[in-house]
């Protein structure tokens, strides 16, 4: 199997949040192969057992592991399958992010025959919702120095990642028969000001990351067309440049008490290393980075890819990039080792 076959097996299995065990152990069973032809060692690491008995991250380690190569396994949705043409390599998780774990395992297996040891594998679950893989790969470090994490970049060096800050936004008030709003409370005319004066907000910016960003991502609420409704919700998302306190702060005294404002989520940015020989960029997104807390060493993020296609019905890797990520990956191991 070539790295284009790889990519293309893994996107064909569906591993949307929370349904990464198929996929998982498809890594699993690759890379026991692998540690058996070069005396490495793999594993399942089991996350929030308690809620989900069958979800795992998957380790493979060869010696004392200095560089640990991580990315996660879980996509959004929906989930289609692959196809490929001459230039690129199609399908739901095709850059975001089963091509990159392809290149990593080329990557990998390259250097081991080369010799090359004390390098890891460690592919995580749940980075599209809530980094849990990850929270939970924290919680046992192998000793690694260094973690490259694979994201869509165009095998650029990230030098830093925005943050996140997920806000919901609720709204109570009481219902009334509509020809006489007088006897009601509007709960989506209250969840309407609130969603505007946070749009309003001053949001700050970064001479590096570059600006705070905010997206209104989910609105609902109410009865029927005919009833005051009591009941309003809103999910806002913003990028964040810094550790998020003061938009935090201002967000919640734009609301000013008249809805309540839950924090659903918050990673803070990073600002990340470079190394020399190697093209930066800077990333609009968020990883797992901060989630891993540095346990597995100081983080570098790169990988084939776009974010642009990500997440979207369009997308695709190009298989250039692919091979590409697997020599740079080589690089950036033996330059970290050395």
């Amino acid at each position: 199997m070539n790295v284009f076959e790889l990519t293309r097996a893994l996107v064909d299995i569906e591993s949307i949040t929370e349904n990464e065990e198929r996929v998982g152990n498809a890594l699993f069973a690759h890379l026991s192969e692998l540690a058996a032809r070069h005396s490495g060692h793999v594993e399942r690491i089991p996350v929030e057992a308690n809620l989900f008995p069958n979800r795992f991250n998957v380790l493979a380690w060869w010696g004392d592991p200095v560089v640990t190569l991580s990315t996660h396994m879980d996509t959004v949705p929906p989930f289609f399958t692959s196809r490929e043409d001459e230039t690129h390599i199609w399908g739901r998780g095709a850059c975001d992010t089963k091509g990159i774990i392809a290149s990593m395992i080329f990557a990998v297996e390259e250097l081991l025959a080369e010799g090359q040891r004390n390098l890891a594998l460690l592919f995580v679950v749940g980075e599209e919702r809530n980094s849990t893989g990850a929270l939970a790969a924290a919680q046992h470090p192998r000793g690694s120095k260094f973690l490259i994490n694979g994201e869509p970049t165009e095998n650029k060096l990230a030098l830093g990642s925005k943050g996140a800050l997920r806000l919901e936004v609720v709204a109570s008030g009481r219902m009334a028969h509509s020809a006489y709003p007088e006897l009601g409370d509007s709960a989506i005319l209250k969840l309407l000001d609130a969603l505007s004066a946070l749009r309003q907000l001053p949001l700050p910016t970064h001479p590096i990351l570059g600006a705070s960003t905010l997206n209104i991502g989910t609105i609902g609420g109410g009865r029927a067309p005919n009833v005051i409704p009591d009941q309003a919700r809103a999910e806002v998302f913003i990028r964040l440049i810094d550790d998020g306190s003061a938009t935090r702060a201002a967000a919640k005294n734009a609301v000013n008490g008249k809805v309540d404002l839950n924090e659903v989520l918050l990673v803070p940015a990073v600002h990340l290393g470079s190394l020399p020989g190697f093209e930066t960029t800077v990333v609009a997104y968020t990883t797992d980075i901060p989630s891993f807390g540095g346990s597995w060493g100081q983080p570098y993020l790169l990988g084939p890819g776009t974010i642009h296609v990500a997440h979207t019905s369009e997308e695709r890797i190009p298989k250039r990039e692919i091979l590409e990520a697997i020599q740079i990956y080589k690089r950036m191991v033996k330059q970290l080792i050395q």
